[in-house]
């Protein structure tokens, strides 16, 4: 683990991201030192910096950092942390703060091969997203609403749980984000008004065009994805998980998804 450049394991309990969840964070997978999906994860990075105010470090600087903490590692999960670090008390916004950068890494091994090549059965979650434009897209340090949604279900069998937010549209899973099927065209909730805007998502959008897929985002409500022709989920470590199952529906074919996830391996 590196701080702010530096190895450690600590940061001061004054940090704003510990505090006040001041701050954002990326995780991706990382091969014999090469970050996959970097084109992506740099961009959302950049992006949500920018949406939070928070100072945006070079990017060679980080891909070094990732290389030092997991160039060992064949395979590696590494987690970006940035803080808007430690400042005088209270929630306004300091001036004169050096923010606090965390990279980590640890070894791992992936997710079951069946869930790609199986399908997954996934849940609705009863916890709701809350509507917040503001925050809409970025992976902020406020994860409750997700840790709360996760911790309603024990069962290993089902892999992820989609949420709802307060209009009760589908947003998103609790790690993943969702695209649907409907007549051979692909479908996609907006992150306009929360959620978060994830690196694969991003990606499946590009391999979407690439293909000629026609794609566009949409508003989504429990229906549509329980008579959605197939549907899927994703994430920078899982890839592409089509759904097999959702309350009573049962999916069984995804030609579509087959293409991304080919694309995707390519």
């Amino acid at each position: 683990m590196l701080i702010n450049g530096q190895p450690g394991d600590s940061i001061v309990a004054s940090d704003r991201g510990l505090a006040y969840g001041d701050g954002l964070y990326r995780t991706l997978e990382v091969r014999h030192g090469q970050p996959l999906l970097w084109h992506w994860q740099w961009q959302r990075l950049a992006a949500d910096c920018a949406s939070l105010r928070l100072p945006c470090p070079d990017e060679a600087l980080l891909l070094d950092e990732i290389a030092r903490v997991a160039g060992e590692l064949p395979r590696a999960v590494v987690k970006i942390v940035l803080t808007r670090g430690s400042g005088q008390r209270g929630y306004a916004m300091p001036t004169d703060t050096t923010p606090t950068r965390i990279v980590s890494a640890a070894a791992w091994a992936g997710y079951p091969a069946e869930r790609a090549e199986q399908g997954v059965v996934v849940r609705w979650c009863a916890t709701r997203l809350a509507i917040q434009p503001l925050l809409a897209g970025i992976k902020h340090l406020n994860r409750l609403e997700n840790v709360f949604a996760r911790s309603e279900w024990q069962d290993a069998a089902i892999a992820e749980g989609l949420m709802l937010d307060m209009d009760g549209t589908v947003v998103e899973g609790t790690m993943s984000n969702l695209f649907i099927v409907r007549g051979g065209e692909l479908l996609t909730p907006p992150l306009d008004r929360c959620g978060v805007s994830g690196a694969m998502r991003a990606c499946v959008l590009q391999l979407a065009a690439n293909l000629g897929i026609a794609v566009r985002e949409a508003r989504l409500l429990p229906d549509d994805v329980l008579t959605a022709d197939e549907a899927f989920i994703c994430n920078s470590l899982a890839g592409i998980w089509p759904l097999r199952q959702l309350e009573q529906r049962q999916w069984q074919a995804w030609p579509l998804t087959r293409r991304l996830q080919q694309a995707l391996a390519d």
